[in-house]
């Protein structure tokens, strides 16, 4: 067997063993995923009967060790909807491979999700995007310079080629609209650019990526709804504007700071996943 091929051979033995694990510990089999962002982990305390699982226990789920993410899948109900849900992600700016760091994303994929919320905490390009703001992510930039999908093609997770038209699912924005309107919560819509970090960026970069078309900036996200559509899994992304990126404003960018926004935006982002993930479930 050549290197190429035993490559997408062990890979798929990982998530194999993974999904076992998982699976021997609940029956309980997810049809929505949730991904949570830094300082936004709150939400799987809503989680009901949850079963929670350090990523240590689970055979080759890489451990998140940015500040703001717990590291635990947490798998149960929520709004009548079987959920799993990771309370923390893993990133390209912390020495992980491009194909670990969706290995959660490909494992809940395996489990059987059809849908995937993504939550992030990011700055803002768009100087109307005030921190605090939620934001539905329409579109995206990967300026990260990698991709999960290099390298050998595994076929049993999806096409050689995506098509990434539709990657943030327009039905599911559209959804996500009318919660908001229905919760009174304002939510913006806009592209991300995926930086790569872990430095943020100068003010000079933001300047090119506002030309390119972006109106957000985070570190995240952008792997995950490459894999995830991959494997034909529809994405809903959510942003919490945190800080005015680089040179929006005279002050610099803390990520104490970042946290602390998200933190209090964390209420509102709760309470629109909450609305939205029944209707998820169901479609």
């Amino acid at each position: 067997m050549n290197e190429a091929v035993l490559g997408a051979t062990s890979s798929t033995a990982g998530l194999d063993e993974a999904v076992a694990a998982i699976r021997a510990r609940t029956s309980l089999e997810p049809r929505v995923g949730v991904v949570l962002g830094s300082g936004l982990g709150t939400f799987a305390d809503a989680v009901e009967e949850p079963l929670e699982l350090p990523y240590g226990e689970i055979p080759g789920w890489p451990a998140s060790t940015a500040v703001g993410h717990a590291g635990t899948l947490v798998l149960g109900g929520f709004g009548g909807v079987p959920v799993a849900v990771m309370k923390g992600r893993a990133h390209l700016y912390e020495g992980v491979p491009a194909a670990k760091v969706v290995f959660g994303v490909r494992v809940l994929g395996r489990l059987g999700i059809e849908s995937l919320v993504l939550t992030n905490a990011c700055g803002g390009i768009d100087p109307s995007l005030e921190p605090g703001t939620l934001v539905a992510i329409s579109d995206h930039l990967n300026l990260q310079g990698t991709s999960p999908l290099v390298g050998p093609n595994d076929e049993t997770l999806g096409p050689r080629f995506p098509d990434l038209s539709d990657a943030y699912d327009p039905g599911y924005r559209a959804l996500a609209r009318a919660a908001a309107e229905r919760l009174g919560i304002p939510l913006s819509e806009g592209v991300y650019a995926a930086w790569l970090g872990p430095a943020f960026e100068t003010p000079a970069e933001i300047r090119m990526l506002r030309a390119l078309g972006a109106d957000l900036v985070g570190m995240s996200t952008v792997p995950e709804v490459l894999a995830a559509r991959h494997m034909g899994i529809r994405c809903l992304a959510l942003s919490c504007v945190t800080n005015a990126a680089a040179g929006i404003l005279p002050e610099p960018i803390d990520h104490e700071r970042v946290l602390e926004v998200g933190a209090r935006a964390s209420g509102d982002l709760v309470a629109l996943v909450r609305e939205v993930i029944p209707a998820l479930g169901s479609s």
